[in-house]
């Protein structure tokens, strides 16, 4: 575990949808003290400042770890327990790479087997269809969407999941409300802390399979772990708040000097 007395970093409020009001370039904050484990520290990333994953969140197995493989598929395929919440990408020599998730209601339906056919770095958000016919006071604000960066409730990264070729709705992503790692939300597909969202998008190729144990085989592979985690209710966060803060985040040069054109067409 790792102590940091003081850093620059943006606070990010675990609220609903893992959503946050840091603006572009505000005034550094100073924290205190601050405790994380090694892989969860503060990160730069590109034009973005995510903030430590305090150790509160990472206690137990509810960290990235390298572990015997215990499922049945072979190198390079993710393997998902929605039931343990565990993510495994499975490596060679019989080993993988283990991470907590969080599973929202819509993750619980995900039950069969995809392909990841693409991944976005810092991706924007929209509601589905569904989430605003269910649950309009919580989704319907955000109607418009959430452009990319540090108010997206994709966080970080997100690999977009496949079935026949057609794209499920279904994405693999970070999240900032980071108590929910571990846990079932009320809505969201699979979600990581964004430290290992990032750890996992460099790792992933384009195809990746992603298998997705069954009830069966969750209670066989992980009975100490089978059903972990309690379900969380919805927390409803003020939207002037998300796009006051997300306005100058509308154009963020890259690297090279190129502006991101934000995407306007992801689901959560």
């Amino acid at each position: 575990m790792t102590t940091r007395r003081a850093f620059t970093a943006y606070l990010l409020s675990g609220a609903a949808l893992g959503l946050s009001a840091c603006a572009r370039a505000p005034e550094p904050i100073t924290v205190p003290e601050v405790q994380y484990d090694p892989g969860y520290g503060p990160m730069v990333d590109g034009e973005f400042n995510l903030p430590p994953v305090p150790a509160t969140y990472t206690q137990g197995v509810n960290k990235r770890m390298l572990v015997p493989y215990n499922g049945n598929e072979s190198s390079g395929v993710i393997d998902v327990d929605i039931y343990a919440k565990f993510l495994y990408l499975v490596l060679p020599d019989s080993m993988a790479m283990r991470y907590p998730i969080a599973v929202g209601r819509l993750g619980r339906a995900l039950t069969f087997d995809t392909t990841v056919r693409a991944k976005r770095e810092w991706p924007s958000w929209t509601p589905t269809a569904n989430m605003l016919r269910t649950e309009p006071e919580v989704y319907g604000p955000f109607a418009g969407g959430v452009e990319g960066g540090l108010t997206s409730p994709l966080g970080a990264r997100a690999l977009y999941l496949y079935r026949n070729g057609r794209d499920t709705r279904y994405r693999i992503h970070g999240t900032n409300d980071m108590r929910s790692i571990g846990n079932s939300g009320s809505a969201g597909c699979i979600r990581l802390f964004n430290q290992d969202a990032i750890d996992l998008y460099e790792r992933v190729g384009i195809p990746t399979s992603v298998r997705m144990r069954s009830e069966g085989e969750s209670m066989q592979l992980e009975p100490e772990h089978f059903g972990r985690g309690v379900e969380l209710p919805p927390t409803i966060v003020d939207p002037e708040t998300i796009y006051g803060a997300s306005d100058s985040e509308a154009e963020v040069a890259g690297a090279d000097g190129t502006v991101r054109d934000p995407l306007s067409s992801d689901t959560l």
